[in-house]
This record gives C-alpha cells, structure tokens and sequence, in this order.
C-alpha cells in the first residue's frame, strides 16, 4: 500500500508539472506551422510531395491534440494540488505511489484502478 506524499514530495512533483507544462507550451508555438493547410497548387509542388506534406500535417495535428490532452491533465493535477487531493486515486480514494507519481505526475489513479 502506498504512502501519503510528503510535502518535499509534493514540492517535487509540482515542479516536475510545470516543468511539462511550460515545455509542452513551447512545442505549441514550435508546432503551429506544420498545422496549417497544405497547398493543392499542382504547378508548385508535385503530387508525392503534397501526400508527405499531408501525412506530416495529420502528424502534426494528433502531436497537437496530444498536447492539448496533456496540458489538461496537467492542470488537473495542479488543481488537485491547490485542493489538497492530490497524491490520492480518484477512483478508489487510496493513496497513489510516489514512484508512480514520479513517472506520470498527472496520473489521478493508482496503478491498480489503471489497470
């Protein structure tokens, strides 16, 4: 059974959050000009340069929605930060192991509910 955090603990972790926060941010700004719709012009650009710039456009846009995921998770996990619930599984109500913690601080279930 897993341990209630420490506050050194949860120190580390928030850390760790806006850490993956702000990093996720700048790929955001790095990643918009792949996003955008890709020329059709056929005079400019021949058909199999167009189909790899559309697959790296789809690329682009799941990498995008990944991010967009986990922004939200992170902020999830800094409000129940604020709150006082983090460290705690939101299915079971028992705590959620450090070493978890330390491989996905936005995890809201220990590795039991998880599964």
């Amino acid at each position: 059974m897993a341990a209630e955090l420490t506050r050194a603990q949860i120190e580390h972790l928030t850390q760790a959050l806006r850490d993956q926060q702000a990093e996720l941010k700048v790929r955001e700004k790095d990643g918009a000009s792949w996003r955008g719709t890709v020329e059709l012009d056929q005079q400019s650009v021949g058909r199999l340069s167009r189909m790899d710039a559309m697959q790296q456009q789809e690329m682009a846009q799941a990498e995008a929605r990944r991010r967009v995921n986990d922004l939200a998770r992170i902020e999830m996990a800094l409000r129940r930060i604020t709150e006082g619930e983090y460290g705690w599984c939101a299915e079971c109500g028992e705590p959620i192991a450090y070493r978890r913690l330390e491989i996905d601080p936005a995890a809201h279930l220990c590795i039991g509910c998880a599964r």
